[in-house]
Formats: structure tokens, sequence, C-alpha cells
């Protein structure tokens, strides 16, 4: 597998591997040991960089992803996330916080959960609005201080809530979803901050939650517990007109030899040297799939026609219901002085 460097000095793999599927979100899970051995076999193929988060589970994705990869500690890079204020109970999610203490604490569970002394990519999960940028920044900059932190990351940010945490903390990488059928970053500055800042890019949903591989049918609905079933994306009439993706998807497929999901993978490749886009799977054959993504080449005249056709199509639907879209993009408040 070939690597990349995400920040100032992260190395990973350029794909990783994205956890929350395996038991969380997804219709489809798999049991724990096969979650452990899925993980297992994507080490084997040398994927190194590996996505949770507590919220997944909750909890539970956390413990699958320690069980996998402790006797591999040394291969690998683990990320995970804070930010949600979980019931611990219930699990139920009673919305966003990041409050310095919550932080430490939330960090300490993780490590508990992982078995593992150090996380190597520490991500808030989402903005607090209630909280400054520069009190969590703080926090995990104490916390690399004190050698439980190695890597500080944020996921969904502003543009300038990013900047300003990355003047307090450097921030390593931002999660963002991104693909061709999901294209703000490109847009709303988040991309160009990245650029400037030398800071990694991380997409996740980096096949559209599923729909550009192509197997997905607009005749075929949802079940309830898929939370795709919920979102305007994944309706079937939005999913009908976004199939002309898939459409342009097969076209270069079938020029390189390849299939709809690894064009989509290594496109996003494609973008910048420093994107490492995070697919997930439950199946062996996908992973290994993702993984041959690597190899896919796609000259300039290729992702000009991409770009070009893409132009053209217009994506139905946003990809979450409204209350999850108006955590996305949002500014921390300023730090009063």
């Amino acid at each position: 597998m070939k690597t990349r460097i995400l920040g100032q000095g992260l190395k990973v793999s350029a794909l990783g591997f994205g956890c929350m599927g395996l038991d969380f979100g997804y219709a489809a899970k798999v049991t724990r040991q096969e979650g452990v051995t899925l993980i297992r076999q994507a080490v084997d193929r040398g994927v190194t960089f590996f996505d949770t988060a507590e919220v997944y589970g909750p909890f539970t994705n956390e413990e699958m992803v320690g069980e996998a990869l402790r006797s591999v500690r040394d291969q690998v890079v683990i990320a995970t996330k804070f930010g949600f204020d979980i019931d611990p109970e219930t699990g139920a999610s009673r919305g966003i916080t990041s409050r310095p203490e919550g932080i430490r604490a939330i960090v300490d569970r993780s490590l508990h959960r992982l078995g593992i002394e150090t996380i190597d990519l520490l991500y808030q999960h989402r903005v607090d609005p209630e909280v400054p940028i520069e009190d969590v920044a703080g926090v995990v900059r104490d916390l690399a201080a004190e050698g439980k932190v190695k890597h500080f990351g944020l996921s969904e940010p502003g543009v300038q809530t990013l900047r300003r945490a990355h003047a307090v903390q450097p921030v390593t990488a931002v999660q963002n979803e991104y693909s061709l059928w999901w294209r703000a970053p490109e847009s709303n500055g988040i991309l160009a901050a990245c650029d400037e800042l030398g800071i990694g890019f991380v997409p996740y949903s980096p096949l559209g939650k599923g729909f550009l591989t192509g197997a997905m049918s607009n005749q075929a609905p949802l079940p309830d517990n898929d939370f795709r079933a919920s979102t305007p994306r994944f309706q079937p009439e939005a999913m009908a007109k976004n199939e002309a993706f898939v459409d342009l998807l097969r076209r270069v497929a079938g020029e390189k030899n390849a299939t709809p999901a690894q064009v989509a993978l290594a496109w996003l490749l494609a973008q910048r040297p420093y994107i490492v886009p995070i697919p997930g799977t439950t199946k062996l054959h996908r992973l290994e799939e993702n993984i041959a993504a690597a190899d896919v080449d796609l000259t300039a005249e290729d992702l000009r026609a991409i770009d070009d056709a893409a132009s053209r199509i217009e994506t139905a639907g946003d990809r979450y219901a409204p209350a999850q879209m108006a955590m996305a993009g949002r500014e921390a408040p300023e730090k009063s002085a």
C-alpha cells in the first residue's frame, strides 16, 4: 500500500478504513468477532489508518477497533473523536459538547476502550457552538503534552474555526464529507485553508455512503434502522436523479478496467497529495476492491473529462436531514477577553 503524510508528519496508508459502519449507522452490521477479523485483514493488506469514535455504537466500535489492533499497535494509526454528549446508561446522544473538563474524561474512557496509551489522531467530532475553539485546542495541547494524544484534528469545522484552532494547537487533519457528489470543500474554503496551513484532509463517505459503488437502487427502500433512510439524498426520487453520477463512474471504470467505487476513490486521491479517504465496508471483497483503487491511474485528461461531465449533473437532495446539516461547517464562538 502506498503511503501519504497528513499535516506535518503523520504517515498513513493512502487509503484508510472507516470503521463506523461495522456496527453503527447502517442496517447491515457485523458481529464483534467479524469486525475484528475484517480489521485485521485490512492490516494484512497494508492499511495502517483506522477511524472510529466514541459515539459509534456508542462505545462498541472503539472496543472492536481496540481488540483488533492492540496486537499490531506499532504498525497502525488510530483516530477517534469526542464531541457528543452521550448518556452512559442508555447510549442516547444528548447533543453536542466540547466542555474542556468533558474532553479529558472522554479521552480517558476512549483510551480504556481502545486499550492503548496514546491516541494517534484525536478529532473534535463537531464544533460546539457554546465553547470557544481556543479552549478545545488548549485541552488537546495539554493532552498531547501528557502523552495521551499525538495529533489534533477537526471534523466538519468552519474555516475560521479551523484557523483559530490551528493557531493554538497545530491541526494535523480535517475530516469532512467529500466525494464526486459532495464537493463543497472545494468552494467553502476548507481545502484552500488546508493547502495554506499544511493540514491533511480525510474524506469520509468517499463513496457517497455507498451510492457511488453502483450497488444501490431507488427501487429498494432502505430499512428504518439505516440512517440513510431519513436523508433527503437517499429518497427514491433523489436517488433516481443522482444515478447520473454512477453512470459517469461506470463509463470511466469501463475504460480503466476498474469498478465505479475504484474510480470514485482514485478521483479523490488525485485531488491533493495529502488527501486520505476512509471508505468503510463489512465485506472482505469490497475491502480488497477499495484498496486496489490506489493503483488506478487517472490522467490529467481523465480528470478533466470527469469534472466536465460532473459539472453538468445537479445533485438532488441534501446529504443529511436538517438537524445534522446544522452541525456541519459551524463556527465556534469567539473567546472573550
